[in-house]
């Protein structure tokens, strides 16, 4: 009855710039390692998760009335609509992998792989690439959220929406303010204040 339960805060990771660029440049001579490798770079490039982007379908990526691309899903964990403008990184995966044989026998952008497999060859991804940290497929999505948005000035509320996410302190979780963006938002602000 005296018992308290405590929440500990858990220090998300996420690969750095450089990290990601090393990875994203990394030529693979193995065909499985090079998919897994520009699956999770998509994600990066994304947001998405692994059981969204294996049910990924080329229906989810339409031309939107601003001409751009973009990927319309539901996320499967909420069956919250997410609707995200691509990146160019995204478009060009997108490309490479647009006549994929077993792809196109499930339907789906990306030729099917379970979880466990894609975690494992990320390991030997990670070695190779000579990256220290523990990679998972989820580590995609706290790269998009840090990395590639939230430290480029892209507002929380974008993110939160571009994650499928229906609070915005479930985003916060993903939120780290890094170094390179204080730094960046003092300069600013030390610009204006002149």
């Amino acid at each position: 009855m005296n018992y308290k339960l405590r929440i500990e805060k858990v220090n998300r990771e996420h690969l750095s710039d450089t990290e990601l660029a090393t990875l994203e440049s990394k030529v693979f001579e193995i065909a499985r390692i090079d998919m897994i490798r520009d699956l999770f770079v998509f994600c990066c490039y994304t947001g998405l998760t692994y059981v969204d982007v294996i049910n990924l379908t080329h229906d989810n990526i339409v031309d939107a009335s601003d001409g751009e691309v973009w990927k319309r899903t539901f996320r499967q964990k909420t069956d919250t609509p997410v609707t995200t403008p691509l990146l160019p990184k995204a478009i060009e995966i997108l490309k490479k992998y647009k006549h994929n044989l077993r792809a196109a026998v499930t339907g789906t952008v990306f030729p099917v792989i379970s979880n466990q497999k894609v975690n494992a060859y990320l390991k030997e991804i990670a070695e190779i690439c000579g990256i220290k940290k523990n990679i998972t497929f989820h580590l995609a999505r706290h790269t998009f959220a840090t990395t590639v948005t939230l430290s480029n000035g892209v507002p929380i509320e974008t993110v939160s929406k571009m994650l499928g996410h229906t609070k915005i302190a479930t985003t916060q979780i993903y939120a780290k303010v890094l170094e390179k963006k204080i730094s960046k938002d003092m300069a600013a602000l030390r610009k204006k204040l002149g």
